[in-house]
């Protein structure tokens, strides 16, 4: 029986903690293979220190209180007459006093122990916090007592509370089970040690809240009170909260000299007066009166009241967002041209760059086109960046070409092909991003025209290695991305095997030996039965397919290997390829975050890595993109680069992890060049800007200057418009600047306030870039701007001819400030295929591109609509001066303050101008669009829309002629 039991209890303690030693051992020898053991020994011995601290203290402190109440027990004599209910238990905890006296301590203490080490960042950061050399304005302390200090006193505070709490209950069982305390019929007793030893332990409890009412104080300035008016303390935290928790905290004092008290007067009545005393006050002093307050003398006044601490919220929040005035230009911006755009420079750079392809519609076009295989594929979202080609700097669309493990089928998934054959990816795609293969006309209308509207592509790959490329790879193989290591990743087991011959899938005619220093080593069979145990997978300790010289590659996610190497870190949501040095690299830009920061205002970072701790994820109130980081798409290498010398966060954890971050000087100059500033980060900032670029208290406070993020127009759902990076002219040079912008409207309204834009070049980095419109006149916003596009005639009704047999998807809608004080919008607009197989045999193609810009004259808004980029602006502007067309594109009249919402002209209705020549140009327009219906209705055999179409054109040759034509 005994060894049954033995044996059992192995069984469970293996089936318990096998699976967290083997997981242990494996990130073990992940953190040997990439160079990072020091952070992997570090976290682990601050786990288990603070594992241990933490068990100590409350498997000391629950011994301590069992055993003194044990010790201080009173004799009880049994008496037949009245039998004590309790004996029994008595009698069980003695025969077991050694296995409940310690096993019930050990079992809270481990317990404890395991949610305490979960504060490793809160030490850390305590034993080597930085000074941000920045003092709070109420009371006069460096910032990083707040986000390094406080944080860790608070700590220290809960779990000493959580101590005496647990103490005292488990001193008062054992005093109540062993007759030191008595509820039973009238008699109510308690014997002198119980009664001292429970008023130490009270006081002790009371003393601990005086110094959380010391604490208190400072956690003020982080409040929410006022939220969502602004953050910090306001007037009444200052003037009635602070006071109130003086005033407790002297209470508290008094209430600790009467439990004293109570120790050597033998009468509990002073310490249940004192805690009366305690609990009234903070219920009268710590909330009634805060309550009154804020309601009879606050409200009333709060414009002026709360002048000074809205200044502290907006003054910390610029500086904790990284949004004030050292790296934030505001420009007043009229909103309508005042200069050809062709006569500025910058304007010319900036048409000329116009991106017409969308990253996020032509995931599927680029596989389709340059799949290759069924076992490749391309990341969802593709991703845009800069090369400088032929002596001219480009943005490209830009893709790697994975492997996609979801993709194998049949004989592909058996475990020797997935995991020792397919096991990477091959070459990097780039389309230049403002050109596509020239259309035909009308090609959307025309289904044998296949081959315009799609990307150009340069491919560098094994194929194409041996060619001129326009951007030289040297090492095309990716083992490492964001598909390979995506929501289902998967292992690879690479390198040489018993056969000797080369097994992983490089070419149709060629295979491959991985010679990379990635990869974990699992030559011995002690690795190997332990990868075998991780993944369950048997093959690993059989298959011939493993060798003494054989690797194993995963976690092969570029975000997912960042965050493992750098726990501290939260990484963006968006990693981008980037071909440095013959290399792919994969670029992951990395953000130090803090959750409390005085007066700021909270933000969130979007799409946060699976697992962030919740301290990194939301409601943060500071945030640096300090850290950029490289994974090399072949041996996995990762690097981390110290971008921003001036924050006091990375250099805190640079002293807790020294070596693992390199400094800023490493970064060579051609991964500088692809360096862009990071999605996340700008739409935090972007939210807080619509708020925090008022200076003015008052003005703030009736929010009547605030700005909101614009709704995506091209979407159907209820969801903000995403940034876009463009490549535009810079005002100041005439140079191609690549920049991430964002066009911001009014507070709840849908027209155009502001022009949000971030360099990202070497020189600028980071510089923000606000225009600000006019509030006397109105200019459209990209919501009003679609509408008016769509709704123009030749758009209505060509797009109800191709929703017959296409899918039709708008793309990014672009607003582009050009002609010294004029926006320019463009949105290119891509038609699919109806099919069956939509999925695997139809994709987005380029076919028509709308512009729409404001007439400096009139003030209308010229939209022009074209199978190319050039065509659609030579209806807007005069191709020979660069002047606003004055007759080709469709006119809708500009809102002016007062006059009412915008009425687009109703569809099929000619554009009317003053004259006859005006006029019968409209009528000419009307006739030249009837001819292209009947051609269209005549081609698609429908004789339906055949005769319609007849009809309507002998109704516009009607009016074409009452016009005078």
């Amino acid at each position: 029986m005994r060894r049954l039991v033995i044996g059992v209890s192995l069984m469970f303690g293996l089936l318990v903690f096998g699976p967290v030693l083997i997981n242990t051992y494996t990130s073990w020898l992940w953190f040997v293979e990439t160079g990072f053991e020091n952070v992997w020994a570090t976290v682990l011995l601050t786990r288990f220190a603070l594992f241990a601290a933490v068990a100590l203290l409350i498997g000391g402190a629950l011994v301590l209180a069992m055993t003194v109440a044990f010790r201080a027990r009173p004799v009880i004599v049994p008496s037949a007459r009245t039998p004590d209910p309790l004996e029994p238990y008595r009698t069980a905890i003695i025969q077991r006093k050694i296995l409940i006296g310690i096993g019930l301590p050990v079992t809270f203490a481990v317990l404890c122990g395991l949610i305490g080490q979960t504060n490793w960042v809160t030490v850390q950061l305590f034993l080597h916090g930085e000074s941000f050399g920045i003092a709070d304005p109420q009371f006069g302390h460096d910032v990083g007592f707040y986000a390094f200090q406080l944080p860790f006193y608070r700590f220290l505070l809960n779990w000493a509370f959580v101590a005496v709490v647990l103490a005292a209950l488990s001193n008062f069982t054992t005093h109540y089970l062993f007759g030191g305390i008595r509820f039973s019929g009238k008699s109510r007793t308690i014997t002198g040690s119980a009664r001292r030893q429970l008023m130490i332990l009270a006081g002790i409890l009371v003393l601990l809240k005086v110094f959380a009412y010391w604490l208190d104080r400072y956690t003020l300035v982080s409040s929410t009170r006022k939220e969502p008016t602004f953050n910090g303390a306001g007037y009444t935290d200052i003037h009635a909260v602070l006071p109130a928790k003086l005033i407790l905290l002297a209470i508290g004092v008094i209430c600790v000299g009467a439990f004293i008290a109570s120790i050597f007067l033998r009468d509990l009545r002073i310490p249940a007066l004192a805690t009366a005393l305690l609990v009234l006050s903070s219920i009268l002093v710590g909330g009634i009166w805060p309550a009154l307050m804020e309601q009879f003398s606050v409200r009333p006044n709060a414009a002026d009241v709360e002048r000074p601490y809205i200044e502290r919220n907006i003054s910390a929040t610029r500086e904790a967002f990284g949004i004030g005035s050292e790296r934030v230009d505001y420009t007043d911006y009229p909103g309508i041209g005042t200069q050809p755009p062709q006569e500025v420079p910058a304007d010319v750079t900036t048409i000329e760059n116009i991106r017409l392809l969308d990253p996020n519609v032509l995931a599927r076009t680029f596989s389709q086109q340059q799949q290759l295989k069924n076992f490749y594929g391309f990341a969802p979202e593709l991703d845009v960046d800069r090369y400088v080609v032929d002596g001219e700097l480009r943005d490209y669309i830009v893709g790697a070409r994975e492997l996609s493990p979801d993709s194998l089928t049949g004989n592909q998934t058996d475990w020797i092909n997935r995991h020792t054959v397919y096991t990477h990816g091959n070459g990097f795609v780039a389309a230049p991003a403002n050109r596509v293969n020239a259309p035909v006309r009308d090609s959307a209308l025309d289904s044998t025209s296949a081959d315009s509207g799609y990307p150009i592509y340069s491919v560098s790959d094994l194929a194409s290695s041996g060619r001129d490329q326009l951007i030289p790879v040297a090492q095309p193989r990716t083992y490492y991305g964001e598909v390979i290591g995506g929501s289902n990743p998967d292992y690879a087991i690479v390198g040489q095997n018993d056969d000797s011959e080369p097994r992983e899938y490089d070419t149709d005619f060629t295979k491959y030996t991985y010679t990379g220093s990635g990869g974990v080593p699992i030559g011995n069979m002690f690795t190997r039965l332990a990868f075998a145990a991780k993944y369950t997978e048997r093959n690993i300790l059989f298959s011939r397919a493993v060798g003494p010289e054989s690797k194993i590659l995963y976690n092969r996610s570029p975000r997912e290997r960042v965050e493992l190497a750098a726990p501290w870190l939260t990484t963006d949501s968006n990693p981008y390829p980037a071909v440095v040095g013959g290399r792919i690299l994969w670029i992951v830009d990395g953000y130090t975050t803090l959750t409390h920061y005085p007066y700021a205002a909270k933000a969130t970072l979007d799409s946060p890595a699976p697992g962030t701790p919740a301290a990194l994820r939301n409601d943060i109130a500071y945030a640096r993109n300090s850290v950029k980081a490289t994974v090399d798409a072949y041996d996995g290498t990762v690097t981390l680069y110290q971008f921003d010398n001036t924050d006091p966060v990375l250099r805190t954890w640079m002293n807790v992890f020294p070596g693992s971050v390199e400094g800023k000087e490493s970064i060579s100059t051609e991964l500088r060049a692809h360096f862009r500033y990071p999605t996340d980060l700008f739409k935090a900032q972007r939210e807080l800007l619509a708020k925090y670029h008022v200076d003015d208290p008052r003005e703030f406070f009736t929010t009547n200057a605030f700005w909101s993020v614009p709704s995506d127009p091209t979407v159907d759902e209820d969801v903000r418009q995403d940034p876009f990076y463009v490549l535009v002219g810079d005002k100041s040079s005439a140079r191609p600047s690549f920049r991430l912008a964002s066009a911001m409207v009014g507070y709840n309204r849908e027209f155009l306030s502001a022009y949000i834009s971030v360099r990202s070049d070497p020189d600028d980095y980071g510089r923000i870039e606000v225009l600000r419109f006019p509030t006397d006149t109105l200019t459209q916003g990209p919501q009003q701007i679609q509408n008016s596009m769509i709704s123009d005639t030749r758009v209505a009704s060509e797009r109800t001819l191709l929703e017959r047999s296409n899918r039709i998807q708008y793309g990014n809608l672009l607003t582009l400030p050009i002609g010294n004080g004029g926006v320019l919008y463009v949105e290119p607009l891509y038609t699919e295929r109806i099919s069956s197989l939509q999925d695997t045999s139809t994709f987005p193609q380029l076919s028509r591109v709308l512009v729409s810009y404001r007439d400096p004259s009139s003030g209308g808004v010229r939209v022009g609509y074209g199978p190319t980029l050039a065509e659609a602006l030579a209806q807007v502007f005069d191709p020979a001066t660069g002047a606003v067309a004055t007759q080709p594109g469709r006119e809708v009249p500009s809102e002016s303050p007062g006059s009412g919402p915008v009425v687009p002209e109703a569809e099929g209705s000619p554009v009317v101008e003053s004259g006859t020549e005006s006029s019968g140009f409209g009528a000419a327009t009307e006739l030249r669009q009837a001819l292209l219906d009947l051609r269209v209705a005549q081609q698609s055999g429908d004789f339906n829309a055949y005769g319609a179409a007849l009809e309507k054109l002998q109704q516009v040759v009607d009016e074409y002629l009452e016009s005078g034509g």
